[in-house]
């Protein structure tokens, strides 16, 4: 509208100055002819509106049709963006939205439509946070997060039309026209069944490093074993109680439990929950899983933090634990005799840190640049996915973790977790 007022204001103006010239003009024309000859000022006068009219009406038409042209050239440009925008819109393979500043569903393309089932005729002009199953503060918070002008993901559940619950990953992006905030894009993938094979690999590797660890766990329990059927002879021997003794075999029992426990937990299934804990409770419960093994194998196993208090992160602490586990046993499975592995626990102001390091016999540069590839292995009866699986859990975890080697002097592994917020303790 504002286009059309100056288009038709430089028209005007246009039209004025031409007129107030011609005016001028004829003015001074007729008085020289008026002194001049009589006849010819006559003449002039018949026909001076009609020349006018003429001389106008060229120029307009130029005007116009040179106007009518851009307007005509822009009103095409603008179609053929239109179009492609909804191609685009309707096309594509993942779902698109547009929501307004309220967060109300303006538009959904044919794609949402098949995720959710249902026809959004009665979403539309509604709150999309109705369709969310959970997560909805975050995707509140990215919401409006994206309408300061900066895009944001999130991950949030929704309920279809046959009741199934269908995890999305959500890119938004600001939508801007001419400098003003419109509203909100939504782009979503479906990935639950890509979440659901990613969860396959973990546990298939979660078993994996089960079977690795029986042995050494075996070997770990029967020390304790042998102890307490040792203590028990000696109690039906003398029938006498020994306050020491008893100790001792408590002790001894509460060795295997934590052990086994530890192999249990490991080993079932169970749903990925994202909690606020103590990293430290975690890496202390694998070091003494992880203590059987590297005994078992007579390397040294050191732990060292570096920290004075909690290091509070977001995280699930099984898959977290299966993490170490792996870095370990693969530390352990690269020093062919006696050596040493270490971990360290760093803390900065945002981040956890946990390095992992050994004197095991490291890898060559071409090695290293694949490593985390599924079914690329640097062992010969590797499967090749317990280092893809170890990334996709830090970055899950939205953490990075960076390996570090050189050949025949060791491997360092390093894993960065954001610190969790205070308001989520």
């Amino acid at each position: 509208m504002n286009q059309a007022r100056k288009i038709a204001a430089k028209v005007t103006v246009f039209y004025i100055v031409i007129g107030g010239f011609w005016i001028f003009f004829t003015d001074y024309f007729s008085m020289l002819l008026s002194k001049s000859n009589l006849q010819l000022y006559a003449l002039f006068q018949q026909y001076k509106g009609w020349l006018y009219i003429f001389i106008t009406g060229v120029i307009l038409y130029t005007v116009i049709f040179s106007l009518t042209s851009r307007l005509l050239s822009s009103r095409n440009e603008f179609m053929v963006k239109d179009e492609q925008y909804r191609s685009l819109f309707n096309h594509n393979p993942e779902a698109v939205a547009e929501l307004d500043l309220k967060g109300n569903l303006v538009a959904l393309n044919p794609t949402g439509v098949n995720i959710l089932g249902l026809e959004p005729s009665g979403f539309y002009g509604k709150p999309v946070l109705l369709m969310l199953q959970d997560e909805k503060e975050n995707a509140k918070k990215s919401f409006y997060r994206t309408l300061s002008g900066e895009s944001s993901m999130v991950e949030t559940t929704i309920i279809n039309h046959k009741a199934e619950n269908r995890l999305l990953r959500c890119k938004l992006l600001p939508s801007v026209i001419n400098g003003e905030m419109k509203g909100v894009y939504v782009i979503a993938r479906d990935i639950t069944e890509l979440r659901r094979d990613e969860e396959l690999m973990i546990m298939s590797e979660k078993l994996s490093v089960i079977g690795h660890l029986a042995a050494a766990v075996a070997h770990e329990i029967r020390n304790p074993l042998t102890s307490l059927k040792g203590f028990i002879q000696l109690l039906i021997s003398t029938r006498e109680i020994n306050d020491v003794h008893l100790d001792i075999m408590l002790k001894e029992i509460e060795r295997i439990n934590i052990i086994s426990s530890e192999m249990l937990v490991l080993g079932t299934k169970q749903a990925v929950n994202f909690s606020n804990q103590d990293i430290r409770t975690s890496i202390h419960e694998v070091i003494t899983l992880m203590k059987a093994q590297a005994n078992f194998n007579e390397i040294k196993l050191d732990y060292r933090e570096n920290v004075t208090d909690e290091v509070p992160v977001l995280i699930d602490n099984i898959q977290m634990k299966q993490v170490l586990i792996n870095l370990i046993k693969n530390s352990l499975e690269a020093i062919n005799e006696s050596g040493r592995i270490m971990l360290i626990l760093n803390k900065t102001e945002r981040d956890a840190i946990i390095i992992v390091s050994d004197d095991g016999i490291g890898m060559e540069q071409e090695r290293l640049e694949r490593i985390g590839e599924p079914f690329y292995s640097t062992k010969e009866k590797g499967t090749g996915i317990g280092l893809a699986v170890c990334q996709k859990i830090i970055h899950r975890h939205h953490g990075q973790i960076s390996f570090q080697s050189k050949k025949n002097e060791g491997t360092t592994v390093t894993i960065s977790i954001p610190l969790a917020d205070s308001s989520e303790q």
